[in-house]
């Protein structure tokens, strides 16, 4: 296929490379003149503008930051091609694309990234075994075109995982939003304490990693889904003061309980793939399997099946 990809930061720049090295004609673009040079310098394929990427492309994918989205969709209204965008957060992206007008628009997420960013960061195997969100809107979302980039990110190594918008940021909100800023806050336990640097370790570490991301990003994907962010926060907030009022009591009666159960899901998670199996390409039944935790693995070259897998976990294995 002919693809045209609008933003070469770290997701931009490897989904570029990941496309051509699965053997797609991959064409980027970026408002910032010194990441087209880096990326022109590097052998890609760099157009000089946006009307000029998608010129001939079949599709589209949009991988700006979510405030730079309306200039970028607003160039596109004429475009004939199937528009996706890989933004952390999917309603509003829903909205501005409702507004803009795209003619063919099916909103994405692949859950996959780093602390650090920019071109210089990209690479092509970042999606391998990702897990790619792609929308489906009942009674909105062309299934054509749904399974058209389905086709795409599955061949490149991606588990594609159909949910709607307001169930992707609800969930994102949960492990990815809420989590961000946590680090954050964990990290600030270094404010002034050398000695705590010192002697932090694996599960500071971990911990805080995401927390090196940089700040303008962390606000803009937490800000563009803030009430699922708030809902969340708060959800979590209850869970720690809770487990503040047990240390308060009897943490062993009271604590062990609450730490166990996280340590129960953490200790499955994540969950294995199942057996594959064959499910006709229909919104519902895919909807049913995202909602499930399931995902796609390929679609059938008919476009009447698609070939899915459900998690199964083993509560017996250690």
């Amino acid at each position: 296929m002919d693809v045209a990809v609008i933003g070469l930061g770290l997701i931009g720049g490897s989904l570029l490379q990941a496309l051509a090295a699965a053997g797609h004609r991959a064409i980027g673009y970026d408002a910032d003149p010194a990441t087209c040079e880096l990326a022109r310098a590097e052998g890609w394929t760099v157009a000089g503008s946006v009307a000029e990427a998608i010129a001939g492309a079949e599709v589209a994918a949009l991988a700006v930051p979510l405030p730079v989205l309306p200039e970028v969709l607003a160039e596109l209204t004429a475009y004939d091609g199937l528009v996706t965008d890989v933004t952390s957060v999917k309603g509003p992206v829903r909205e501005l694309a409702a507004k803009h007008g795209p003619r063919r628009f099916v909103g994405g997420h692949p859950m996959a990234g780093k602390e650090t960013s920019g071109f210089a960061a990209a690479e092509p195997g970042l999606f391998d075994g990702c897990a790619w969100v792609l929308c489906l809107e009942p009674g909105e979302t062309d299934l054509a075109d749904w399974l058209t980039l389905a086709a795409l990110f599955t061949a490149m190594g991606a588990r594609v995982v159909p949910v709607t918008a307001a169930e992707h940021d609800r969930a994102v909100a949960q492990i990815s939003h809420v989590p961000h800023l946590f680090a954050s806050a964990l990290a600030r336990q270094l404010e002034g304490n050398p000695l705590a640097g010192t002697l932090g370790a694996g599960s500071f570490r971990d911990g805080t990693r995401v927390a090196a991301t940089r700040a303008e990003l962390i606000v803009a994907m937490c800000g563009g889904n803030a009430t699922a962010v708030r809902e969340v926060l708060r959800g979590l907030l209850d869970g720690l003061e809770r487990m503040d009022a047990a240390l308060a009591t009897d943490p062993v009666r009271f604590l062990t309980p609450l730490v166990a159960a996280g340590s129960e899901l953490r200790r499955h998670w994540p969950a294995r793939g199942g057996t594959p199996a064959e499910l006709p390409a229909d919104a519902d039944g895919l909807l049913d399997l995202g909602r499930g935790g399931g995902w796609v693995i390929a679609v059938a070259e008919s476009r009447v099946s698609v070939t899915t897998i459900r998690p199964e976990t083993d509560r017996n294995d250690s």
